[in-house]
């Protein structure tokens, strides 16, 4: 290991992680084991990069030195970012099966126990098949979840690092609901969230964020797509703000008209499931316990709404599609899993189909401390009413090229510019015969 003082962690923090780590293979019987999933490999080694699509190993033996096999590009994320001493880069005209197979001949695993992830999404079953047909002295087996169960409870120092993300979440969220008002577009409120987020020291996050006004609330992790916002309805806001690719989330609920006794009974709602959570949720719960209490006081409500998934998941690091770790542990009817100091939770007390066409949320970031739990936010949790805002004179819209068929969405009006221009085509094709 190179020791090194310019990561993320500190590079006690590192061996820390790769010690009990070490620990768990030697508990499985296991002589090395095969990392692939990019989140396993940035918790062990600082190493990120986007290109993640390409296949990439962290190989760790129980005792001799680890190594990368990356493609041949991504080898300097390992030299600019990481501990690791030892690569093995691919050529884009390279087999990286082959090469992850030849490596762990070349240090003496061919004929060992060798864990992999099985359920790892960016070691495809072709590839497994390769290896399988490939390295047939070695004994492999799934050790899918073994570097978890180090990440599933955050260190200090993570927790402060969460707290970074969390300014950036924050910095986002205010500018989201500030510049929300009849008139602009859903994509223009979800650009002020991401200037915001980037401004506050923010980094790209696993998700933009979650824009959707109206009638749109109602599509499941539907964001926003160039939609105006009209008077007297309401905008759903999500929003993961990331740092060194740990994650917090949020969800608010702008009004743009007066506060109907339905949304504030909502309101009402879900702050009572926040502050329930604040004052329950403590280490030795059972997630079970967690969600059942969650559930119970949403589902208690004259409006019509549903609490139709989780009620949180667990939320740390996290590259693109998403930023939760819910793989490791969701809150969710069933689980038997029981809460321990330093899980971080993403609480998600959301109401979907209010009167049947409205869905709100106000959601919170936890960490469970050793008497309770504590949330990484500090804004207020009612929804923020704007009745008497004036609609802007000019009706902002999304211009898209011509070459690209644009269909309106079956809750807007379709556009008297597209009607004149399709008129004006059909009289041009007549004259032209």
């Amino acid at each position: 290991m190179i020791e090194r003082d310019d990561m993320t962690f500190t590079f006690a923090e590192y061996q820390r992680r790769l010690g009990e780590l070490r620990a768990r293979i030697a508990e499985r019987r296991l002589d090395a084991i095969v990392i692939t999933d990019p989140e396993n490999i940035t918790y062990l080694t600082d190493y990120q990069t986007t290109g993640y699509s390409f296949f990439q190993a962290l190989v760790i033996p129980l005792e001799k030195e680890p190594f990368m096999i990356t493609r041949a590009l991504e080898e300097s994320n390992v030299i600019a970012r990481t501990w690791v001493e030892v690569t093995r880069p691919y050529p884009d005209t390279g087999d990286a099966i082959q090469m992850l197979v030849d490596a762990l001949r070349e240090f003496g695993l061919g004929n060992k126990r060798i864990g992999y992830e099985r359920n790892s999404y960016f070691f495809p079953a072709y590839q497994q098949d390769c290896i399988h047909t490939t390295l047939r002295d070695a004994k492999l087996m799934d050790c899918f979840g073994i570097v978890e169960e180090g990440r599933i409870c955050k260190s200090q120092e993570e927790i402060m690092v969460m707290r970074r993300a969390a300014l950036a979440t924050e910095a986002g969220m205010k500018a989201g609901i500030e510049i929300c008002r009849p008139g602009i577009t859903e994509n223009e409120i979800g650009a002020e969230i991401a200037a915001a987020m980037f401004r506050a020291g923010g980094e790209t996050p696993a998700v933009m964020p979650y824009v959707t006004s109206g009638p749109r609330t109602m599509i499941g992790h539907a964001t926003f797509e160039g939609r105006t916002v009209l008077p007297g309805e309401h905008v759903f806001l999500e929003v993961g703000g990331c740092y060194r690719r740990y994650h917090t989330a949020m969800m608010r609920t702008v009004i743009l008209g007066e506060l109907s006794d339905a949304m504030y009974q909502s309101q009402e709602i879900m702050k009572r499931a926040l502050n329930e959570i604040h004052r329950v949720v403590q280490p030795g719960m059972t997630v079970s316990d967690v969600d059942n209490m969650v559930r119970n006081i949403i589902m208690d409500n004259q409006v019509g709404a549903s609490l139709i998934t989780r009620s949180g998941y667990s939320i740390g690091i996290a590259f693109p599609p998403s930023w939760d770790e819910g793989y490791i542990i969701s809150l969710k009817q069933g689980n038997s899993a029981v809460l321990k100091p330093g899980m971080t939770f993403h609480m998600i007390p959301w109401m979907w189909g209010i009167e049947g066409d409205k869905t709100c949320g106000i959601s919170d970031t936890i960490e469970i401390t050793e008497d309770g739990c504590r949330s990484f936010f500090s804004m207020d949790r009612d929804f923020t009413v704007k009745s008497g805002v004036a609609v802007p004179q000019e009706k902002k819209t999304i211009e898209l090229p011509s070459s690209v068929p644009f269909k309106e969405s079956s809750t807007m009006p379709v556009k008297e510019e597209a009607k004149k221009t399709k008129s004006n085509t059909k009289q041009a094709e007549k004259a032209a015969s």
